[in-house]
């Protein structure tokens, strides 16, 4: 199937979510938690997420994970990720409880797309804290898509992870896999960058987002994607491809949030106060811009 059409499909099939100038959402991807070995790339971001995270949750924000959450091309064992960064799963679990979490799957973790698989691995988990078996995502789906629809006048902002343009991370994905698992792991953890991946392989960045601004621009339409690492926030007028970044930046993590009808780009980093002491900042890098600012843009056009 044609790269292009595979973004329209999952266009067509993503379940529609209403929002209103109430609605706070915050979209986070690619977070690529492991088993805290020296590929685990979450790993030197985790107090970041968790800051982040608690953030938006006493913001009262509903979390929207874009996929690759977590690494199951080099790790075969989801409950063990879980055991490993439970806080950030307990945290997560709070969201569910409130009904405030959506979960899509990109290519480093489409095994979730596996309904009875996720199941299996995350209905439950075993709380250090408390010395027993608690609740984790039960019952809970995992989306290759959401639509977020504006109540109001009827505006769509697709989310997906954004892999649809990368044959080997989504035709591919289980050769992709096998790469990564049994060829590239062992490598990286020598220090040797894996080129499969968009987010260390600049010449795919640049090919994988023309395709997806090429389809916001075609289907006039808004996306919000992941995949590439690479945070990305237009000015009005032009496609209307939005990219979240990563939470694996060397020392900082992105993300983007909606919130009284507006969207930011929003970056988290641990800074120094003039007594030496750190602490987590948060900082607008684009926006707030009104949303609905962006479709007027595309009918001036």
């Amino acid at each position: 199937m044609n790269r292009i059409k595979t973004l329209s499909k999952a266009y067509e099939e993503a379940t529609v979510i209403p929002y209103d100038l109430n609605s706070k959402f915050v979209m986070m991807s690619d977070c690529h938690r492991g088993i805290g070995n020296w590929g685990d790339n979450f790993l030197a971001n985790q107090h970041l997420f968790w800051a982040a995270l608690n953030y938006y949750y006493e913001g009262g924000f509903t979390y929207i994970e874009l996929g690759d959450g977590d690494e199951l091309w080099e790790n075969r064992n989801m409950k063990e990720i879980i055991q490993l960064h439970s806080n950030a799963f307990w945290l997560m679990a709070e969201f569910y409880n409130e009904n405030r979490l959506y979960m899509l799957y990109g290519n480093h973790d489409k095994e979730k797309k596996n309904e009875r698989l996720f199941s299996r691995n995350c209905t439950e988990y075993y709380c250090e804290t408390r010395k027993e078996v608690c609740p984790l995502f039960p019952s809970m789906k995992v989306y290759e898509g959401l639509i977020l629809e504006d109540e109001d006048n009827g505006n769509r902002i697709f989310l997906t992870h954004g892999n649809q343009g990368d044959f080997i991370n989504d035709s591919a994905w289980r050769l992709g896999r096998f790469l990564v698992r049994y060829f590239w792991r062992v490598l990286e953890l020598w220090g040797i960058r894996d080129p499969t991946r968009a987010g260390k392989n600049y010449n795919k960045k640049n090919k994988i987002e023309k395709r997806l601004m090429k389809w916001t621009e075609d289907e006039d339409k808004m996306l919000i994607a992941g995949h590439t690492h690479r945070p990305s926030f237009p000015k009005v007028g032009e496609p209307m491809y939005f990219n979240d970044g990563s939470c694996v930046h060397p020392r900082c993590i992105t993300s983007i949030e909606i919130e009284k009808g507006e969207i930011s780009l929003v970056k988290w980093s641990m800074m120094t106060r003039q007594d030496r002491s750190l602490y987590v900042e948060r900082e607008v890098l684009e926006g707030p811009v009104k949303i609905d600012d962006f479709f007027k843009g595309r009918e001036q056009k």
